[in-house]
Formats: C-alpha cells, structure tokens, sequence
C-alpha cells in the first residue's frame, strides 16, 4: 500500500526526510510584533531569534487552516498518516481533524489518520518516522494506527530551556508547579504528561539542570537498546552533543538523532534549549 506522512512545521524532521516524497510538511505562522513569517523552508533560524530578543512582545505561531490540511491529504497515496504538534500546545490537531472531515465531505473516502503526538519538535518525530517503519514493513492501514498509538503513549519527553518566558506568556505551563526562576538562576526539568506540561525537578544554572535530565531519561528508560533517542536543540549543538554523550555512556540506545529546532519549536525552546525524547 502507498502511503504519504502528513506532520506540521514544529515536527524536527532531519533533512533526509525534508526532501522525501513521502512527507509533507504543512507550515505554521509565527509572529513578533510586525514580523510574520511562515514555519516553511524559508525559515531563518538566526534572524527570528534575533527578533525574539530584542521584541517586547511575545512570539505567537498561527496554526494551519482545515483548507491547508485538506490539500496535503489530496493525493495518489492509498493511506496518509498525519502527526501534528500536542492539542494541549495548538490549534494544529483541531485544524488537522477539521481537514480530514472537509476531504471526506468534498472529494469522498480516503484513509486519514490524524495523531495528536501529545508532545513536539523530536517527539513529533519519532511518531513520524514509527509511522514510516511501520507502514514500510507491509501493515495494513488498519493495523499500524494502535501500533502508532501505543508506542506514542510509551514515549517520554523530557527538556530544559534557558527561557520559558515564551510558554509562559503564551499559557502554556499552567500544569507546573511554581518555582523561583530567573533571579536565582534556577532551571527546571520539564516533562510531558499526556500533552500537558510539568516540572519533574530543578538545577541552579542550565548545566546541572541538564544533568539532572540525563539522569533521568537514563532511569526512566526501559530497554534502551530497543529505541531512539532523539535530541533537539536550538541553536546549540555542542550542548546538544554533551546530553547526547551523557546519555548514551549509560544508556545503549538503539540508535541516536540531534537535529536542530525548526520555526515553532524554536519559539517555544528559545535559544539555548534541548528537548529529548525517546
């Protein structure tokens, strides 16, 4: 069976797959004050962390409309699995779901199937590339979808950011617990929790929060030999490649991936931040 992958621009797609035809990658804007962009292959990382910095607004993203979502499902593909950033973060699952009924409405069956990845930036893409695996493999249809879903609900997302300013200000860490920020120079350990965002602990300064994540991921990690790690980052690969090495000395996982943040994980990591799934 053909099949097509259909994610939203906060999925870190390595490059490899960028180019492949059996993904799309459907685009989400981002502003700063004046400044709109598209999350598309235009994206310059540098300037729109340039004007993070030095705005006195916030950074908003605008997900893709159902009409947007319609056309990445129009195709000769027998079946489209689509992955869009967490419903608890964006609009992008609504729009997406919205997009699948209009094509059923419009232009008749076609097999659809709409994750919510309950998470973003890698975690989006380990759901992806599992989709791939599996429908490579010959599954039906039928069968890869609670495939898919399990190993979502097994996966675990853990980060650290230098600045939360941008999830703050934006709502979306209403399922963490207060800490003293900034001043103190204190960072915390995030996780996801079926799409929600809370606080697993905390470290003075970005070095020891990160530590403390590696250390976690090691612990809460069964049989790493039989998954993927996978690391974003923004703007930091050296850092990025220290987790990764902390990691991997403990934990021997199957195979490993850093790839740096595009547009909208970009907004919400900021510079300087690591998420790691796996």
């Amino acid at each position: 069976m053909s099949y097509k992958i259909v994610v939203d621009s906060c999925c870190d797609l390595p490059e490899e797959y960028r180019k492949d035809p059996r993904f799309e990658i459907v685009p989400l804007g981002l502003e700063v004050g004046d400044y709109h962009i598209m999350d598309d292959e235009n994206f310059n990382q540098k300037e729109f962390l340039e004007k993070v910095a030095t705005s006195d607004q916030c950074p908003k993203s605008a997900c893709p409309s159902p009409d947007r979502y319609m056309r990445a499902y129009t195709t000769d593909a027998e079946d489209v699995y689509v992955v869009t950033l967490s419903s608890h973060l964006s609009g992008s699952y609504n729009s997406a779901i919205l997009g699948k009924e209009i094509y059923h409405e419009e232009l008749g069956d076609k097999n659809i199937y709409v994750a919510d990845s309950l998470s973003a930036a890698c975690g989006e893409t380990q759901i992806a590339l599992k989709a791939m695996e599996l429908a490579e493999s010959g599954l039906s249809f039928e069968e890869v979808i609670p495939l898919l879903e399990t190993y979502r609900d097994k996966m675990s997302t853990y980060f650290v950011l230098d600045n939360l300013d941008t999830l703050r200000k934006n709502g979306r860490l209403s399922g963490m617990k207060a800490f003293v920020a900034s001043t103190l120079n204190i960072k915390p350990i995030c996780a996801g929790n079926h799409g929600d965002i809370v606080q697993r602990g905390q470290g003075v300064g970005i070095k020891k929060a990160l530590i403390k994540m590696t250390e976690l991921v090691v612990r809460e990690t069964e049989h790493p030999e039989e998954k993927r790690l996978m690391i974003s980052h923004c703007n930091c690969f050296e850092r990025a490649m220290v987790v990764k090495d902390m990691i991997i000395a403990k934990a021997p996982f199957q195979d490993v991936i850093v790839v740096d943040t595009a547009g909208v994980a970009s907004m919400y990591a900021n510079d300087g931040g690591i998420v790691v799934t796996c």
